[in-house]
């Protein structure tokens, strides 16, 4: 049985994954790319940011990985905050009984609804 705080790790370590996906993808995007340099933004290097990324997943439990790239590939947060038993991916509230799952320090909880991956709100 793991403690809290190793579940916040293996949040904290899904979330750092979740914003390297979206900023390699930023960057990947020829339109966005050529917008934010018109504006004046530099454009962080690809492969410095797929690096980060290969380096982090070293980090992650594959049972983790495997939940979140599967939720990934259709949607760009996998991770979303819940507020007052809402999913604010879908904003579908959440039953009860997910609400009592919480105190599994072991378990990564998802959505019914939209499958995303939850984190309560302190």
């Amino acid at each position: 049985m793991q403690s809290n705080s190793a579940l916040s790790v293996r949040l904290m370590n899904l979330f750092r994954l979740q914003d390297l996906d979206i900023l390699i993808r930023e960057a990947s995007d020829p339109e966005l790319k050529s917008s934010e340099e018109k504006m004046g933004f530099a454009h962080p290097h690809l492969d410095k940011l797929q690096a980060a990324r290969e380096r982090l997943l070293e980090t992650i439990d594959k049972r983790d990985l495997r939940l979140y790239q599967k939720i990934a590939k259709r949607l760009t947060h996998a991770i979303v905050p819940v507020e007052d038993r809402t999913c604010l991916g879908c904003y579908i509230g959440l039953p009860t009984s997910a609400v009592s799952l919480t105190t599994d320090p072991d378990q990564l909880l998802t959505c019914e609804n939209c499958g995303r991956i939850l984190y309560w709100l302190e």
